[in-house]
């Protein structure tokens, strides 16, 4: 590995001192016998000096011809300069082309180039610094997670992706051929997570989940990362104090590790501050009043789409909770609330700001009888669940669980304007490529 200075590193501090950078040209700017060089690597963005008088003519003329992206090795003395970028520059002695560019197709600021080519182009795209700013604050709000739930005593496990049965709802199964057999790409770990509670009482994992959903709103992927929690010996409400310290660490770590990323999309940071527990909680039938009171067509009874809940996080300036929905638009392994049978003891975790929700959770169905008579409901059959079901037969106990899905969080915390952002490689129904 090549022995070299990071762009982060370039500061006043070294003033005088000989560094070699290795990186990509971000800007070529000329003026008279100099050109102003700047040279990006993953920590940052450094000015580069080259002197026609230093250089010599041959590499001078090479230096003019180089375009973004042009990958070279410089090495040189820093130089404090208040008007440079961090408040140093480089006077380049030595330049070193490792390979030049002539034309990048992604324009000097991607905001001016359309959402399609930039996709189409996404495998260039994900190395400028915005994007890279984008990744880091994905990374550690992961980091923080992981810290959190080591912590406090929750143990990672390892899930299958391809599965025998679904999760939530046979409509949305990408299914493949297994050998003589049909399997499908998994939509949630939790299955198998309830099934390691009975060694582990409290697991997680972080996995691809699949949605072969037709939707195309801003919050939707076809593929994404899911953070799943699933504790033995908890209710709704136990579950709900986890989701909210858990978030409420995240999001407070990341902003004390990547305020600088972080204010590169949102100016005003009020609301990720505000990210301390307890979040506030409304039953489902309050959201409904306040959605009816706001002149939202919507009766008890329906679900709540991306529309009804960006009206009701106007109410909230940091995330919250909604709870007890109705169990007909719920999934059938969430347990039924024994004080109104028309209701799941299930609560989803909504972002402010027009987001809306970032983890769906519940108690989860303990009793077999009940779990059946809810597969058959749903038009399942019971021995796809065989295994499944056998965790009520053998020691079953009251256990509950949540699903966080990561790039949402992502897109909240840095205002993203549509998911795909939040991933490296977009997976939506429109695209597969590259």
């Amino acid at each position: 590995m090549i022995e070299k200075t990071y762009c982060e590193e370039v500061k006043p501090e070294l003033d005088g001192q000989r560094v070699k950078l290795a990186g990509w040209v971000y800007s070529n700017m000329r003026v008279g016998k100099k050109i102003f060089l700047w040279i990006r690597d993953s920590t940052g963005i450094v000015q580069t000096v080259i002197a026609k008088n230093v250089v010599g003519e041959e590499v001078f003329e090479k230096a003019k011809k180089l375009g973004r992206e042009s990958s070279v090795i410089v090495e040189g003395i820093v130089k404090a300069d208040e008007r440079a970028p961090g408040g140093a520059e480089v006077h380049v002695e030595k330049l070193e082309v490792i390979q030049a560019v002539s034309e990048f197709p992604i324009p000097e600021n991607p905001e001016q180039a359309s959402p399609e080519l930039l996709l189409d182009y996404r495998h260039l795209h994900i190395r400028t610094p915005k994007v890279s700013a984008i990744m880091k604050v994905k990374e550690t709000l992961i980091m923080a997670a992981r810290e959190w739930l080591l912590k406090n005593g929750w143990h990672e496990v390892f899930p299958p992706i391809l599965v025998t049965g679904a999760v939530e709802g046979g409509a949305t199964l990408f299914k493949l051929k297994y050998f003589d057999k049909y399997a499908y790409l998994s939509q949630s770990a939790q299955l198998y997570l309830e099934a390691a509670i009975f060694g582990l009482e409290k697991v997680w994992s972080l996995t691809p989940s699949f949605r072969a959903e037709k939707s195309r709103t801003r919050r939707h992927l076809t593929e994404f990362w899911h953070l799943e929690l699933e504790g033995a010996w908890m209710d709704l409400w136990d579950i709900m104090k986890v989701e909210e310290e858990l978030v409420s660490y995240m999001v407070q770590r990341t902003l004390e590790l990547r305020k600088n990323e972080i204010e590169m999309f949102r100016d005003d940071l009020t609301t990720l501050k505000n990210t301390e527990p307890p979040f506030p909680r409304i039953s489902y039938d309050e959201a409904i009043e306040i959605l009816q009171s706001k002149g939202v067509k919507i009766e008890w009874g329906d679900d709540m789409g991306a529309d009804e809940e960006r009206v009701l996080t106007e109410e909230f300036d940091r995330p919250f909770f909604v709870y007890g929905y109705p169990k007909h638009i719920k999934a059938f392994y969430m347990k039924e609330d024994p004080q109104d049978p028309r209701k799941v003891l299930a609560a989803d975790m909504l972002a402010p700001e027009g987001y809306g929700e970032i983890i769906g959770g519940s108690e989860r169905e303990d009793n077999y009888d009940k779990l059946v008579q809810r597969i058959i409901e749903e038009g399942m059959d019971p021995k796809d669940y065989e295994w499944y079901l056998d965790l009520r037969k053998y020691g079953s106990v009251p256990h509950s669980g949540f699903g966080l899905g990561v790039e949402r969080l992502v897109a909240w915390v840095l205002k993203l304007d549509h998911i795909r952002w939040a991933t490296l490689f977009p997976r939506t129904p429109a695209r597969i490529y590259p």
